[in-house]
């Protein structure tokens, strides 16, 4: 689960396994698996980041290292 914030600057907690995909129009909208549309506050990047962070805290045995400088570039997130 991530928490994200909505238009209304109301804090809303998604299941991150259920976001089919994020889009910046400029708004962010998380659409989700169900069809669901979430507009959030938060940057596509934003969502991004944790959504990765939310995946490392599912499986800690993977023991995953920090996003190196290429990862950051290549997800667009470079700060």
């Amino acid at each position: 689960m991530i928490t994200v914030t909505r238009i209304n600057k109301k804090n809303i907690v998604i299941n991150a396994e259920l976001i089919e995909f994020v889009e910046s129009t400029p708004d962010t909208i998380i659409t989700t698996t169900t069809g669901k549309k979430i507009i959030v506050m938060d940057t596509t990047e934003e969502v991004i980041r944790k959504v990765i962070e939310y995946r490392r805290l599912c499986f800690p045995e993977k023991r995953y290292k920090p996003l190196t400088e290429e990862e950051l570039e290549m997800y667009n997130l470079k700060a």
